[in-house]
């Protein structure tokens, strides 16, 4: 499989494409349940993509920041990138952070066909934030969309109980990738 982004993307275009023909003829059919569903894939497969570019974006750049401060952190990208979460399988995308011999992946995709299952629990998409040896700061994700229509990232894998990922937590995870444990923060 090529993982040219280039050719990734055109892929997504084509899909996008023939989604939006596909809705089209079904509207022209009558058959608004069928256009009615495949409005609503296209809908969510931009929530989707959303969320992960917003996820690669901020570990890219809050990584750039450290490297800017004298880090040496290599980043690597993964198209194509197939993960298993529970019993489903995602498609994705996976950013590689090397510093040393410590690595940070963060992974994140959703089920594209009916054989790679479903995202338990009405997710939109999944991610997993893992640190290589290091599995107890390691994170798995669940992106949600709340009552006002944004997706959000829900960490699921947290001794505290599920809540939002925010910048700040992948400051601390970058932090961890640096050997550099986060400080302690105060709750409100």
């Amino acid at each position: 499989m090529n993982d040219d982004p280039v050719h990734i993307s055109e892929l997504d275009e084509a899909w996008a494409l023939a989604l939006a023909e596909a809705e089209q003829r079904a509207r022209t059919a009558g058959r608004t349940d069928i256009s009615t569903y495949l409005a609503l894939r296209s809908s969510n497969d931009l929530l989707r993509k959303t969320g992960r570019d917003w996820l690669r974006a901020v570990f890219t750049s809050v990584a750039g920041e450290a490297n800017r401060a004298g880090a040496a952190i290599q980043i690597t990208s993964q198209e194509r990138h197939r993960f298993k979460v529970g019993n489903a399988t995602m498609v994705g995308s996976r950013l590689s952070l090397a510093n040393g011999v410590r690595i940070l992946f963060v992974e994140a995709g959703w089920p594209r066909t009916p054989g790679d299952g479903f995202i338990r629990g009405g997710g939109l998409a999944c991610a997993n934030i893992k640190h290589l040896g290091l599995k107890s700061a390691s994170e798995e994700l669940r992106l949600v969309v709340d009552p006002s229509g944004v997706p959000r990232w829900k960490v699921q894998s947290h001794s505290s109980g599920p809540h939002d990922l925010h910048e700040t937590n992948i400051r601390d995870h970058i932090a961890i990738l640096l050997n550099d444990p986060p400080k302690p923060r105060k709750t409100p």
